[in-house]
Parts: C-alpha cells; structure tokens; sequence
C-alpha cells in the first residue's frame, strides 16, 4: 500500500499544482584540498522541477554538518543536528544552483528532507 500511496502522490504532482523534494537534487564531490590537507567538497543544490516550480524552504538532512572552511549562512547553515538550510529558506528558481564548498575530513551524507512548493 505505501507503494500505491507514493504513486498517487507523483501522480497528482503531474499536473503541475505541486512540487515533491525529489525535485531539489543534491550532488557532491571532492575537490582539492585546504593548503592543510583537509579535504574539500563541493556541494551543489539544483532546483530540477519539470512543471518549471520555485521551491522555498528547502531543508536537508545534513548529521552534525561542519566545516574547516567558511560557509555563507545566506547559502547553508546547520540549524540543529541532522536539519541544514539551503538558501536562508528563499525561494530557489526553476532550474537554479546553489554551489559551496566545505572541508572536513570526511563528506557528509546530505539528502533534503523537507521543501515548500511555492514562493
């Protein structure tokens, strides 16, 4: 049944009226590390919705999120353990991407936990 449910839902979202937080698609990567030595990682967060929505509110699953190196709060910022947000919860445009980079000495898994449809 919760199947069923879950299709239902992708199925009313078709018709353009809603957004889901599949829609927002976090991908991650090395990148060259801090003088240091600790590694970096670049982030990036894409408003991929096909019905052209704004999504706001865009909340992450993000552990105990840290960083070696500085990070604007406007873009991503840990508000409590394992729920960062993305953008200072502004809306995030139809085909927009957030980019930043941090250091730590391992990545941290991040998935998007909850969004708002809407502006």
């Amino acid at each position: 049944m919760t199947t069923a449910g879950a299709g239902a839902a992708e199925t009313n979202r078709a018709w353009g009226e809603k957004c889901s937080r599949s829609d927002i698609v976090v991908n991650q990567g090395p990148t060259s590390p801090l003088p240091n030595g600790i590694p970096t990682y670049t982030v990036e967060i894409v408003n991929a919705c096909s019905t052209g929505c704004e999504i706001s509110d865009i909340h992450v699953s993000c552990g105990w999120f840290s960083s070696a190196r500085l990070i604007n709060p406007k873009l991503f910022k840990r508000l409590h353990h394992d729920d960062c947000l993305v953008n200072d919860g502004k809306p995030l445009p139809n085909g927009a991407i957030l980019s930043f980079k941090y250091a730590n000495s391992f990545p941290y898994p991040l998935a998007v936990s909850s969004v708002v449809c809407g502006g």
